[in-house]
């Protein structure tokens, strides 16, 4: 089974002559103003926990968007600051778009464009010339960032989702013959037919085959992205190597399942630290006698998140004996609030929460807790702990974390995961109750099965799970891709 000193052994032994390069829109960590202090904290999101572990690994260099006036100020002279801050192993580098570029390229292609498009969640996408055209400059300007960096060393460079997709191109135009490219999809590729809608389909998929190497979470979504390259490109496609062959290069393509850090995830939340946090959300959810179903979700139409409030409706309505039984407790942070979609989605959760909870709360109690604040990851560790039932309601998600971070922290064998059978994460997560979140009625069924499920199957459930993201965790998924990439075999101990 990898681990991070296994990891850590092989980056030493087969990467000692290669920088490792990770480009991502996201950052990991992010400076702000808190009490009149500047402040640096862990970004939320997928891509942070599963990254962040193999970067303190691999002691490389993380080049990202940086945000806040705060993050600029938190630079050297070289736009990098060492990372994490309680004990620095790794450099990020930040790159700094303006308003404009931030506008057109983030929120408008990447997030009106790109999004809707790979995510079956009936949100029309939108494509602008203009969005595009900002699109290609903050790609050029990533390049021109880590060449800067790379100089004449040997580099992997591993970028990170749809934010970056012409990078390989960009850095190839300039020829250096020392830089090995991969890029991992963290989010669905879409079938054929749909990704044709997009107007650059052609210029993403010549983009994408200028790198060595393209990842995916699941099996379906690299024969996805192999079909489309089948219909819009004149291209050898070979089937047994799952590799294609487009002027005079070869790209592999390969499904990775991506993970988390499972050893630490579960010492933390074993630790007395994490056991009085976890006692102290108890006692700030006043969950005396009550259990917990909790949802840890960025806020986006993606997620479900009105289809998890309507089903623990329909539940309270079905068999009102859990009135004041239960607490249903959603974090969610809030995103991209400058697209008119994420907006009405507030507006959507706020009204339904009003209304459920003043159709069925008694006295003191309400059924649904719903909190848009800053969570630090250790508090989450300890939510996840506490829980007696987690919900990952996505409508399309690549893999989702939260659903394989919520069985690592329970080595206690306790805790249920409902879980959509449209995540990446349902394929590995057989024991996990799934769900499909469109159907109302069936999904409050599940809460009530969950609700009433004995101990013993509880058990059973959690430590089959525990073992199957234990063997498949964030390490052996950082091996596997470097493995493939730098065309060796890394042997697993």
């Amino acid at each position: 089974m990898w681990t991070k000193k296994q990891l850590k052994q092989t980056i030493e032994s087969k990467l000692s002559d290669f920088l490792l390069v990770v480009a991502s829109n996201r950052q990991p960590y992010g400076h702000m103003l808190r009490d009149g202090k500047i402040v640096c904290q862990r970004e939320p999101g997928g891509l942070v926990t599963a990254l962040d572990p193999v970067m303190q690994t691999s002691q490389g260099l993380w080049v990202a968007a940086g945000g806040s006036s705060y993050d600029r100020m938190s630079v050297d002279k070289t736009g990098k600051v060492q990372l994490p801050p309680e004990n620095p192993s790794y450099s990020l580098k930040r790159i700094f778009l303006s308003k404009e570029e931030r506008d057109s390229y983030y929120y408008g292609y990447s997030n009106e464009g790109l999004w809707p498009l790979c995510h079956i969640a009936y949100t029309r996408p939108t494509f602008l010339a203009a969005d595009w055209e900002s699109y290609r400059k903050v790609n050029q300007k990533f390049a021109e960032a880590i060449l800067e960096e790379v100089g004449e060393r040997k580099a992997f460079v591993w970028v990170q989702d749809f934010h970056l997709i012409l990078l390989a191109k960009y850095l190839k135009e300039k020829g250096p013959s020392n830089v090995i490219t991969s890029l991992f999809w963290h989010i669905p590729w879409p079938n054929s037919e749909t990704f044709s809608t997009c107007p650059q389909k052609r210029e993403i998929l010549e983009a994408l085959m200028s790198f060595d190497l393209l990842g995916f979470q699941i099996r379906y979504h690299a024969d996805n992205f192999l079909a489309a390259v089948d219909l819009e490109l004149e291209s050898r496609i070979d089937r047994e190597k799952t590799s294609v062959s487009y002027q005079n290069h070869e790209t592999l393509v390969r499904a990775f399942p991506i993970s988390v850090d499972f050893q630490t995830i579960s010492s933390a939340t074993e630790s007395p630290e994490g056991q009085a946090r976890g006692q102290a959300i108890k006692e700030e959810l006043m969950l005396e006698g009550r259990k917990l179903i909790i949802g840890v979700d960025r806020i986006d139409y993606t997620k479900g998140l009105p289809d998890k409030f309507r089903a623990i409706d329909r539940l309270l309505e079905k068999y009102p004996e859990f009135k004041e039984k239960i607490t249903y407790f959603q974090l969610g942070q809030i995103s991209r609030l400058h697209i008119q979609r994420y907006k009405d989605l507030n507006e959507e959760l706020n009204t339904l929460m009003e209304h459920i909870n003043w159709k069925h709360s008694q006295g003191s109690w309400v059924p649904i807790i719903f909190r848009r604040t800053y969570m630090s990851y250790s508090d989450i560790l300890s939510l996840y702990r506490t829980a007696d039932i987690c919900i990952v309601s996505s409508l399309h998600d690549g893999m989702n974390l939260v659903a394989k971070e919520f069985i690592a922290a329970r080595s206690d064998l306790r805790g249920i995961l409902l879980l959509s059978q449209f995540t990446g994460a349902s394929r590995e997560l057989a024991d996990s109750i799934l769900i499909n979140p469109y159907d109302t009625e069936s999904f409050a069924e599940a809460l009530a099965g969950a609700l009433s499920m004995p101990e013993p199957e509880i058990e059973k459930r959690m430590q089959k799970m525990r073992e199957v993201v234990a063997q498949n965790n964030i390490y052996r998924w950082a091996g596997k891709v470097l493995s493939q990439l730098l065309k060796f075999e890394f042997q697993e101990v």
